[in-house]
């Protein structure tokens, strides 16, 4: 008996989906990838060659008009999300939209009624929860071994999307009218989901500074969170596209009973270091970067797919996406008024 397969199409044909998105669906043998769309026609018709896809549209109305497709990738610049998104909901799809989920709280919060109110399911894009390192992470944090997390500072950092976007210098990451934001919602986000995540715990308040470091550009190229949860956690968030020439991913907890360094050690991914002397060392795969071939085996797509098939949706829904997008939007509403800002959910 043949296995159903799940029709899929991807709006957006650039890095990501070229490097994350497409490879990913193409693994999968219950996926079928359908349809590829971009704004340049020649670049869904290249990328539709790459990939094996039949149809290559540079109308997203096509795709979404096509009833065979089931879910749909959103790889596109981020103040298209929520529209794109909402339009494939209505439509009918799944969605699996790109982070940040949206550029304003009502357009996120819009994206998760669309959902719920056209029974499918929204997955926002937030892999660092998948990777290895941070689910044995969590585990540890969860067993209770190191006591109440006290503080913490998480940096992810990288010299900028040029240097990994199809238009290098000529990205739409760069455009402000495109991106909206910058590092903050490009990097930060990423983190400050992860953090939430890690400690099951909720971001309450946050101070922040951002600015255009090094790039010539109206957006920033340089953030910093400060952060307190719920449960009392202070903590910091480095974003940034200014780290020469490598990049950087880690996080430290800094616990009632030791120390936990995610991501510090090219050997060791997790290490604890406990307030009676033991050290635990823990083997495990890198961080993913951003680099040509470190984005494959992201388990986001396996994540989406599974949500589906399971019929019980993704973990990393819309929900998720929208608290992790509430502090970024506080916290650029703090680096614009010098304020420390509430943050309510």
């Amino acid at each position: 008996m043949n296995e159903r397969r799940i029709k899929v199409g991807v709006i957006g044909c650039g890095a990501i989906a070229q490097r994350r998105h497409l490879p990913e669906y193409r693994e999968r043998k219950d996926v079928e990838i359908i349809a590829v769309c971009d704004f340049h026609l020649s670049r869904a018709k290249e990328v539709s060659e790459m990939f094996g896809v039949k149809n290559a549209y540079d109308r997203h109305e096509q795709l979404l008009a096509d009833k065979e497709i089931e879910a749909v990738s959103i790889c596109t610049p981020n103040h298209l999300h929520a529209a794109l998104s909402i339009e494939a909901m209505k439509a009918g799809k799944h969605v699996l939209c790109e982070k940040p989920m949206a550029v304003t709280l009502e357009q996120a919060e819009a994206m998760v009624r669309s959902a719920e109110e056209n029974g499918v399911f929204l997955m926002v894009g937030h892999n660092q929860r998948l990777m290895p390192v941070h689910q044995k992470a969590k585990q540890i944090l969860q067993e209770g071994s190191l006591g109440k997390v006290l503080s913490f500072q998480t940096v992810f950092g990288h010299s900028g999307p040029e240097n990994w976007s199809v238009d290098g210098e000529k990205s739409w990451f760069f455009q402000k009218e495109a991106a909206i934001i910058g590092a903050m919602g490009d990097l930060g986000v990423h983190k400050v989901d992860l953090i939430r995540w890690l400690l099951a715990d909720e971001i309450i308040e946050v101070s922040a500074v951002y600015g255009s470091l090094h790039k010539t550009m109206t957006i920033d190229d340089h953030a910093i969170l400060i952060l307190k949860t719920q449960n009392g956690a202070l903590g910091t968030v480095t974003a940034s596209w200014t780290y020469y020439p490598n990049e950087v991913n880690h996080i430290l907890f800094y616990c009632e009973k030791g120390t936990m360094k995610i991501g510090t050690d090219p050997e060791f991914g997790v290490i604890v270091e406990h307030i009676d002397g033991r050290r635990d060392q823990y083997h495990l795969d890198k961080i993913q970067t951003n680099g040509m071939d470190s984005q494959l085996n992201s388990g986001v797509i396996d994540h989406f797919i599974q949500g589906i098939v399971s019929k019980k949706g993704p973990e990393i829904n819309g929900e998720e996406g929208l608290k992790a997008l509430k502090v970024i939007v506080a916290a650029i509403k703090s680096a614009d008024t010098g304020s420390t800002i509430k943050i309510t959910n």
